[in-house]
């Protein structure tokens, strides 16, 4: 058989298979069932599918292996084991007669598993490896995590192996984890192992079209540039998700792919043997000879950025005061607006508001944020939580808040919806707060006008501070350039901030957080998560009168901000209670 390399050279582009899901589901009472199991159960259905995506012309078929990593992500192989050799010896079988190749599918192990997402890849490619299968394809891919580690391992293991790894991007060219896919692009042509780069799934033809003709494929250098998209878009037929793109539309926006520079195609989601039959005729009837890589469409110029008088102040390096006060559970802003007036005439350089915090609903802290910059000219900082939104409707909030002149934003995972609500409110987890710092910082770079500056939370009163620090740094990678950290009130609160200013880059303000009874200290150390009150400061409550209480926490804060001064860049203060006056009155003791 041709050695594969030599084929492309030879004979143009590569038609691959498209989806076993969408076929084997469309079996009678095979709807709900995993197709991967099938080939154990039902290998017959499974050959048969092979065989008519043979017929219909394709050069190469994928194993029915899409999601056998899962479960060796936990540790299980003895089933993943089974379905891997069930898979190749149906695939082989198939495509011998008709001289095709066979490629080992893969598809994204998931992440916070027992098992790195690279060591469930490289097991998987030993499985494959021991029933002589030689062709990989890394498919639906959301980030590069593990690939450069599979991808290193498979060439040591076999030499002359070949490796497609093919990332999925929404129609905006960014993945399910928020990160732009010319930058996975770009990691993955570079890495030396790998054979052929590209895209598939949830977007449709037309879309990655447009997509891969933005793209610098001369990073490709001698690599072949892989697509293979959905057919079209999902719909819901009764209980039923199906895809309704046309088979003779999608073979030819599957030939215009060809001749945009993509050696290796393909169907995903919603594609069969009638869709890839239809893009079989299209590519024969392409002249012979396709276009060379070129450089991507030039960018227009970006406008100049706004200005973010916060962002400026820390850059100048000068000390920074934000103060916290939480949005109304209502539709009455006189309060707040008021205490904002306070605040910034008190000397706070920002306001930040908190996103629902506790998983309470309260007004929206972006809509506020947009209202406070409007028509108070105050800066705002609003929290901006993973909990109650997915990707599309974060994306859609951020760039509302950069047209509205809000530039930074704090980024925290989100307290979950309480116990008691969880029958009626639903959380949505799209991500987490160092997925979101990476989607936003790659908006910085491809679209906003003016980038946003991020800031991240850091609990200097959590037990394991080096866990910590840890998920710090990654934040710093992903584009975090400042910390708002939990209340320094204990010793050990105050040893961790010293350790956080010696390990991270970015700018610091140091929480404080203004005790005002004996009874909320004690809530705060039971009952809310971060909190840490030191037993001496919690005593010195006991039996104060309002007055005396609001008078000691403004001396504890004056002198713990004094403290913590050499390890920070600003203050981070918390308004307790609604409790405007008594942040006005520690204001001012800052200032002297």
């Amino acid at each position: 058989m041709t050695d594969i390399r030599t084929c492309l050279r030879e004979r143009g582009p590569l038609l691959f298979d498209g989806a076993m899901g969408t076929c084997f589901a469309a079996l009678p009472g095979r709807a709900h069932q995993r197709c991967e199991l099938a080939c154990l159960t039902a290998p017959e259905e499974i050959a048969a599918i092979h065989r008519a995506y043979l017929e219909a012309g394709c050069r190469t078929i994928k194993t029915n292996t899409f999601t056998a990593g899962l479960e060796l992500a936990q540790g299980q192989g003895e089933s993943p084991a089974r379905i891997i050799q069930a898979a190749c010896r149906i695939a082989q079988d198939c495509a011998a007669p008709y001289g095709a190749y066979v490629f080992a599918d893969i598809g994204p192990a998931p992440e916070g598993a027992k098992l790195s997402r690279g060591e469930v890849y490289c097991r998987e490619a030993d499985l494959f490896l021991a029933h002589g299968i030689t062709c990989f394809l890394l498919e639906t891919l959301p980030s590069n995590d593990g690939v450069a580690q599979f991808a290193a391992h498979l060439k040591r293991q076999c030499p002359q192996a070949f490796l497609i790894v093919s990332f999925a991007v929404a129609f905006d060219g960014v993945t399910r984890e928020g990160i732009d896919g010319g930058e996975l692009f770009r990691r993955a042509a570079a890495l030396p192992e790998v054979d052929a780069v590209g895209f598939n799934c949830v977007s449709g033809p037309s879309h990655l079209l447009d997509y891969v003709r933005g793209l610098d494929l001369s990073l490709l250098g001698d690599k072949a540039l892989s697509v293979m998209p959905n057919a079209g878009y999902p719909t819901v037929l009764g209980r039923r998700t199906a895809y309704q793109g046309a088979p003779d539309y999608f073979g030819g926006r599957l030939a215009e792919l060809v001749r945009a520079g993509a050696a290796i195609v393909g169907g995903c989601c919603g594609t069969t043997p009638d869709h890839l039959a239809h893009a079989a005729r299209a590519i024969a009837a392409l002249p012979p000879a396709r276009p060379a890589a070129g450089p991507a469409r030039a960018a227009a110029p970006r406008p100049a950025p706004n200005p973010n008088t916060l962002a400026d102040k820390l850059d100048r390096g000068e000390r920074v005061i934000a103060v916290e006060l939480d949005p109304p559970a209502d539709d009455d802003l006189s309060f707040f607006l008021d205490g904002v007036r306070t605040l910034s005439e008190a000397g706070a350089d920002a306001v930040t508001i908190a996103d629902c915090p506790i998983g309470r609903p309260r007004a929206d802290s972006s809509l506020l944020a947009c209202k406070l910059k409007r028509e108070l000219g105050v800066e705002p900082l609003p929290h901006l939580t993973c909990r109650d939104r997915n990707l599309n409707a974060t994306k859609a909030l951020l760039l509302g808040l950069s047209m509205e002149g809000v530039h930074n934003v704090l980024l925290v995972t989100g307290d979950p919806i309480p116990s008691t609500d969880r029958d009626e409110v639903k959380s949505v987890f799209n991500f987490n707060s160092r997925k979101l710092a990476r989607y936003v910082s790659g908006l910085n770079e491809t679209t906003l006008r003016t980038p946003f500056r991020i800031f991240g939370a850091l609990n200097v009163n959590a037990p394991n501070f080096a866990v910590q620090l840890r998920l710090a740094l990654e934040k710093e990678t992903n584009g975090v350039s400042g910390f708002l950290t939990q209340p320094v009130l204990s010793a050990d609160a105050l040893d961790n901030l010293k350790l956080a200013r010696e390990t991270l880059r970015g700018k610091i303000l140091g929480g404080i957080y203004p005790v005002v009874s004996y009874k909320n200290a004690c809530f705060l150390n039971n009952e809310i998560a971060g909190m840490r009150i030191a037993p001496e400061i919690a005593a010195r409550y006991e039996g104060k009168s309002r007055a005396e209480a609001e008078e000691l926490a403004a001396e504890i804060s004056a002198r713990i901000a004094g403290e913590i001064a050499p390890y920070t860049d600003g203050l981070y203060l918390m308004t307790p209670f609604r409790r405007v006056a008594l942040m006005a009155r520690i204001l001012e003791r800052l200032a002297h």
